[in-house]
């Protein structure tokens, strides 16, 4: 009797000790939950948001760890009057102030300073906060906004532009967000923008933010919206998804003050307005914790619809509690090929032969959805 009880004791004592979590919380890709960076003042935001990327500008100069200094006199590919250079941003008081400056140099009229995190710290699918106090006077333009790593699919604007926040003095107190890709830009003048009255924009410090997911960007300011940008594959069917929102890879951060330029300077340049500054109180870049905060597997896809673009479909977009990542595609029940946005471009497949494609969903741990119906593609 003795050793019974010795045994169910044990096995209770075993049953009662086991660390390995039930397996449907096991995140399937293996993903581990985000830690914040130490140099962040606020670490999380509601939503799940971690902090994975920081300047505080506490220190006494710029951080290089962080931050390129662009050092050209080349327009900014607008007709700028600046000459971007090192000496006209630096650390005070706790913020970043990059100063414009009316001076000869170099073959320039003004100087200014340009700082990105290109290879330093590139992001996707993040959200991002910019405490900012904007420069004054006529003929100014200062902007906060991200260019692709990687020119995946060309040079601009076929990779894409986001310009979370541009303003420029002329119209006071105004905030500006756009975008641009190979079908929507202003050469094109069919960007796609939103803007915002801002009072007191050049006198007070207010928040910039974007919040960029697949598919998805939205813009605000103190946390109201300026605008939401959406792909919509039915509205752009007849191009690749790249051509109308190539969001899909590794951005990195600019801050800028330009002086004069197509837009800035449009109405003129004030030369009384000069030395002028733009001052940033700090960056911040958040992602979600999908590891802790994903707990739906994805819906099965539906929709499936041919496009106006060649061999080309599309469908409806996928629910999931935090976004999906990516999509499957299968051909005649083989794998083939991801697609990173709802709509894909079938290449490489016999002409008049007929396949049957199905697509299957995949969130951002790694949990799949089902298959959708079958579609049949007769391949031209």
């Amino acid at each position: 009797m003795k050793r019974i009880i010795m045994l169910a004791l044990l096995m209770f004592i075993l049953v009662g000790c086991e660390t390995n979590p039930p397996v449907d919380t096991v995140v399937p890709n293996g993903l581990l939950p985000l830690s914040a960076v130490e140099d962040c003042d606020v670490t999380t935001l509601d939503g799940g948001w971690t902090c994975i990327w920081a300047d505080e500008f506490n220190g006494s100069v710029v951080d290089e760890t962080k931050w390129n200094f662009e050092v050209n006199g080349s327009g900014g590919g607008n007709g700028e009057l600046q000459y971007y250079t090192r000496e006209n941003a630096q650390v005070v008081d706790g913020k970043l102030v990059i100063t414009a400056i009316k001076e000869s140099y170099l073959g320039m009229d003004y100087t200014s300073s340009r700082l990105t995190t290109k290879y330093k710290g590139t992001f996707k699918y993040v959200r991002i906060v910019v405490r900012a106090k904007m420069a004054t006077g006529v003929g100014t333009w200062p902007a906060i906004w991200m260019m692709p790593l990687m020119n995946a699919y060309g040079g601009w604007p076929d990779s894409g532009e986001i310009d979370i926040m541009e303003y420029v003095g002329y119209d006071a107190n105004r905030i500006y967000s756009t975008i641009h890709t190979e079908r929507f830009n202003h050469n094109l003048g069919t960007q796609i923008g939103f803007n915002r009255l801002v009072p007191n924009a050049e006198t007070e410090f207010h928040d910039y933010e974007m919040i960029w997911s697949p598919g998805y960007i939205k813009t605000l300011v103190d946390g109201n919206t300026i605008g939401e940008f959406n792909y919509v594959p039915a509205f752009t069917s007849d191009v690749p998804y790249s051509e109308a929102f190539p969001f899909d890879q590794e951005f990195f951060l600019i801050l800028n003050l330009a002086v004069g330029g197509s837009w800035g300077g449009s109405q003129g340049v004030d030369v009384n307005a000069f030395p002028t500054t733009f001052e940033i109180d700090y960056a911040r870049v958040y992602k979600q914790d999908y590891a802790t905060l994903d707990e739906e597997v994805p819906s099965d896809p539906t929709g499936i619809s041919l496009a106006q673009l060649k061999n080309t479909l599309y469908w409806q977009k996928t629910a999931d509690d935090y976004g999906v990542e990516q999509y499957a595609v299968y051909i005649d029940g083989d794998f083939s090929r991801y697609a990173s946005l709802n709509q894909i471009t079938l290449t490489g497949l016999n002409v008049g032969q007929t396949y049957q494609i199905q697509i299957q969903a995949i969130d951002f741990v790694g949990r799949v959805s089902g298959l959708s119906d079958s579609f049949s593609l007769t391949y031209t």
